[in-house]
């Protein structure tokens, strides 16, 4: 990048113009909030356009700007992709069959996360934390086909419309772990039938529940940490980047002035003519 991009990229990703980003986002979101009032819309619904086309316009000029700046570096920027989506989506036509785009404008407010930097700490966290994630989920279905086998073979006859099938018993001990009236709804019925039908609930409640969201948690706690000593590392290069540069400055003006004492005491002892 040329020297003037370069100063332009700087600016667009000052803490200034960041903010300001920001704060269109939470106004923007706030106005498009405000539009599903239907007697918001009859009072100020022409100026609930006006501004969302503003505001829109100046995130399109920042898209823009960036590109400039960035050149084809702004499309190897994952972040940088996922705003020129949501803004994609706004430019859209919102009459006859995409209507719906008008509603999807609400998406705008999804730029809050790439532009708070702890927002998108959680997400990156998340998205690295998907691999481990994944064999956790591997576990719980593993988990969730054990009992479900056992409840359809021991409660089945008794209880057809929660564990009649492999699929009913499945979707009912997910109402189980959700914690969502298994209680009432489900288990003390049962055990009114089958009193040692705790016996079943309790082990799985215990491992699916607790344990597995436990370990999700600890996984994403864990990336989260690895993320932010990633962050803090990087930032510690660079500041021994700068204080080696300005080391290096320091010694180059040091030199030049030890020339100039030198080249002025050569001056000094020269007789004179």
């Amino acid at each position: 990048m040329t020297g003037h991009r370069e100063k332009l990229a700087e600016f667009l990703e000052s803490g200034g113009v960041q903010h300001f980003i920001v704060s269109l986002i939470v106004i923007n979101s706030l106005s498009i909030g405000m539009e599903t009032s239907r007697s918001w819309m009859e009072s100020y619904g022409r100026w609930f356009d006006f501004v969302d086309n503003i505001i829109l316009g100046i995130f399109v000029l920042e898209l823009i700007l960036k590109f400039y700046a960035f050149g084809f570096k702004f499309f190897k920027n994952s972040w940088n992709l996922f705003d020129f989506a949501i803004v994609a989506v706004a430019l859209v036509p919102t009459a006859g069959a995409f209507s719906i785009f008008r509603t999807m404008r609400i998406l705008r407010t999804l730029r809050l996360i790439k532009n708070v930097p702890k927002l998108r700490l959680i997400i990156e966290a998340l998205i690295k934390s998907v691999p481990s994630i994944g064999w956790i989920a591997v576990l719980l279905i593993t988990v969730f086909y054990i009992f479900a086998v056992l409840a359809t073979n021991l409660y089945g006859q008794a209880f057809p419309d929660w564990f009649g099938n492999i699929g009913v018993s499945m979707f009912t001990l997910f109402q189980v772990m959700t914690l969502e009236g298994w209680s009432t709804g489900i288990a003390r019925p049962m055990m009114e039938v089958i009193p040692n039908a705790y016996l079943f609930f309790i082990p799985f409640i215990l491992i699916a529940t607790y344990t597995t969201l436990n370990i999700f948690i600890a996984i994403v706690v864990n990336t989260m940490n690895e993320l932010h000593h990633q962050d803090v590392e990087a930032d510690d290069e660079i500041a021994r980047q700068m204080m080696y540069q300005n080391f290096e400055t320091m010694q180059k003006k040091l030199d030049d002035l030890s020339n100039k004492l030198e080249a002025m005491n050569e001056r000094t002892k020269e007789p004179a003519g």
